[in-house]
């Protein structure tokens, strides 16, 4: 739900006359949410994590620079074809591409109930999205295939955080390293980029906004989540980050849903709803008939 937030807060900043590239508006958010979120959870360990010896080191580099990645992936994906067609690839492959790569790398096969819930969420995200019409840009394919690699680098560095969660790392520490890290290697970028916009009250405050609930504040839950819930479920669960930008439009930005828009956001929102029950939980949605109680033996 943060991560929902995202979208109507850089759009009622450029309302506000905020001049700023997605790019840099990525590269700042992760700057100042990982760090921020790296300090808040403990500098030294994150700091450890990422150039200690231990046997996490190399994987949480990679998870490092695939998160950072997976912001320019993103936006190389829009802008060649598009917002609708961009998020709803990447959003809609992370999950996916999440299930996989937990049943290759940790042998975790997935759910008949994960799969026909993550295959209901996605369309039910497409259709939310392209509902009102799509419309592309030029390098329609280049664009989906970043749109791909974005999803997959999702997939990957979640899988990560979540195998080193379970190894006995604090959740925290894990997140602040990660996402320290991108922000470290989004910083070239952010310094190459026309970064003025900062100056500004409006501005700086999206940023700081970004950066503190969108970044800091959702990975930290994210991971606190991951402590309990299997990866490919939570990948599927962040899939309500559309459908909060969504309804946001309507009531902050005053836009409107298409019909085919709301069935897909209610076909989503079922979705979750399915791959969040707990085993056993379709279950209770059926109304059992009342038992018959048993005739007492009467006592001599």
């Amino acid at each position: 739900m943060l991560w929902g937030t995202a979208g109507a807060a850089g759009a009622l900043a450029v309302r506000g006359g905020v001049d700023v590239a997605p790019v840099s508006l990525a590269a700042a958010r992760l700057l100042i949410g990982g760090l921020l979120l790296a300090v808040l959870t403990g500098a030294p360990a994150a700091v450890a994590l990422l150039t200690g010896r231990g046997p996490a080191r190399v994987p949480m580099l990679l998870a490092a620079v695939a998160a950072a990645g997976y912001q320019l992936a993103f936006f190389a994906a829009v802008t060649r074809t598009g917002v609708a067609i961009g998020t709803v690839v990447a959003i809609g492959s992370g999950p996916i591409f999440t299930g996989v790569l937990a049943w290759l790398i940790d042998g975790v096969r997935p759910t008949p109930r994960w799969a026909a819930a993550t295959a209901a969420a996605v369309a039910g995200c497409a259709v939310l999205i392209a509902g009102g019409g799509v419309a592309a840009g030029g390098e329609v394919l280049s664009g989906i295939l970043f749109a791909l690699l974005g999803g997959l680098l999702y997939a990957f560095y979640a899988i990560i955080a979540a195998r080193v969660i379970s190894a006995g790392t604090p959740s925290g520490v894990v997140m602040g390293a990660m996402f320290g890290g991108a922000g470290v290697v989004m910083l070239p970028i952010l310094l190459t980029s026309d970064f003025t916009w900062l100056g500004s009250a409006a501005g700086l405050g999206t940023a700081v906004y970004l950066g503190c609930a969108t970044t800091a504040l959702a990975c930290f839950v994210y991971g606190l989540g991951l402590r309990t819930t299997p990866v490919a479920t939570a990948a599927t669960l962040t899939l309500a980050e559309p459908a909060v930008a969504a309804l946001l439009g309507v009531v902050v930005l005053g836009e409107r849903l298409a019909p085919a828009s709301l069935a897909g956001l209610g076909l989503l929102a079922a979705a979750l709803v399915l791959v969040a029950l707990p085993s056993g939980g379709v279950r209770l949605l059926v109304r059992r008939r009342p038992a018959v109680p048993e005739r007492a033996e009467s006592s001599a």
